[in-house]
């Protein structure tokens, strides 16, 4: 053990006495800060990298709740695109079911233009929800991009002035808008292959149904129009034939062939020829005939308009109501009402598609930011167990060197001189 005597002044003893006591101050007034904020960090000097961690989290976090907020205004718009589709939907069943009533043979032609008014009041709904907005006011069915109103036009010839396409979603958002063209101006006619249409110039009561593919390589290998015409032969039996040439006919049509490209009818007839097949029925006229062609692309208003109009304009000229023009306007009306609902339909699915990917969307922000959070948590944040703790240890420190130097500094030599 050392003999060795050090000699300390009392002027450098307070002093070291002093700045211990002030450094156990200022870590105390530390500790007491951080108690009151909860943070470890308060500010990017206590702890550079876990301050440049946490900034990194908050941004993260801010740019999270900022895709969630956009993501809920999506949802919202796509929530009223399905909501349009669906009355829509309701509005052409009740067309439809008004469609089905009027081919009743026991009403008259009056009860049927009473059956129309209601159908014009029902299409100028359903172009009304084709044209609904949002609470900005933009259109829902805008597509790409489009103007106030993407379906301008009379009833018989509506227009889309939009761009067709779809909005393709993300990670963290969906398409806010529907394709307008591809729910409302992509119906075909006929049966969607071909179309049966009876000549406006008929006069015979004579209707065909829609038709039915029996070959569909030899259907999809023909883009040729048929014209069926009626003759009256010399023993006054109806005939018909057929405008060109079928490549193939059909057994049935072979069996009722009277010479060549003429063919014996007796309803009601099945023809068959090219891979079609379709049954006529009723008593036709010479000179009535039928058009044979490749379905066209059509639209949900004029589908609506064309069966309104096959039931207002089903009258002779003396005012009597002519059963084939009416009939087969209903059939050609149905199966078309039938196509644009289908359409309407898989506009619906694929908004409430989207909804479903937006609610995914949103567990998936949720789920990121409860993991954002917990990285800016254990970069700044204070364990308040361990921080209460290193608190009431440095005041205890603190308390206890202000005593020993309350003790010291009353020790002098001159108080021992007497």
């Amino acid at each position: 053990m050392s003999n060795a005597l050090y000699r300390l002044s009392t002027a450098n003893q307070y002093d070291v006495a002093v700045r211990n006591i002030s450094q156990r101050q200022s870590a105390l007034s530390g500790l007491q800060e951080n108690l009151t904020s909860g943070k470890r960090v308060v500010r990017a000097s206590d702890d550079p990298v876990a301050a440049a961690q946490a900034e990194r989290a908050l941004t993260r976090l801010s740019r999270n709740e900022t895709d969630l907020r956009a993501l809920d205004v999506q949802r919202n718009t796509m929530m009223l695109a399905e909501s349009a589709l669906g009355a829509a939907g309701d509005a052409m069943q009740e067309f439809r079911q008004l469609v089905v009533s009027a081919g009743n043979g026991a009403y008259t032609q009056t009860e049927r233009d009473a059956i129309v008014q209601q159908l014009v009041g029902l299409r100028d709904q359903i172009l009304g929800y084709a044209n609904r907005t949002d609470a900005n006011g933009l259109p829902l069915f805008q597509a790409l991009g489009s103007a106030q109103s993407p379906f301008t036009g009379t009833a018989a010839s509506v227009s889309f002035l939009g761009l067709p396409g779809q909005h393709a979603s993300g990670n963290t958002q969906i398409a806010k808008v529907l394709d307008g063209d591809a729910a409302w101006m992509s119906v075909p006619t006929g049966n969607g292959v071909f179309e049966v249409a009876r000549s406006t110039a008929n006069t015979g009561n004579v209707w065909a149904d829609v038709g039915q593919i029996t070959n569909p390589s030899a259907v999809f290998a023909s883009t040729t129009s048929y014209t069926v015409d009626f003759f009256t032969e010399s023993d006054g039996t109806a005939s018909f034939s057929i405008t060109p040439a079928p490549n193939t006919p059909g057994a049935n049509l072979v069996a009722h062939s009277l010479t060549p490209g003429r063919y014996a009818y007796k309803s009601p007839t099945d023809i068959g020829f090219d891979g079609m097949s379709f049954k006529i029925t009723g008593a036709p006229i010479a000179g009535d005939s039928f058009d044979v062609k490749p379905s066209q692309p059509s639209n949900v208003f004029a589908v609506l308009e064309n069966a309104i109009g096959a039931i207002r304009d089903a009258r002779n000229p003396d005012g009597s109501t002519n059963s084939g023009s009416l009939t087969h306007g209903i059939a050609r009306g149905l199966n078309e009402i039938d196509s644009a609902m289908n359409r309407l339909q898989a506009s619906r699915g694929l908004a409430g598609d989207l909804l479903n990917r937006a609610d995914r969307i949103e567990g998936d922000l949720d789920t990121r930011a409860v993991q954002l959070e917990d990285d800016r948590s254990r970069a700044e944040d204070l364990d308040m167990i361990k921080g209460i703790s290193d608190f009431q240890n440095q005041q205890t420190g603190y308390e206890a060197a202000l005593k020993s130097y309350a003790s010291v500094q009353k020790l002098s030599l001159f108080n021992f001189i007497s």
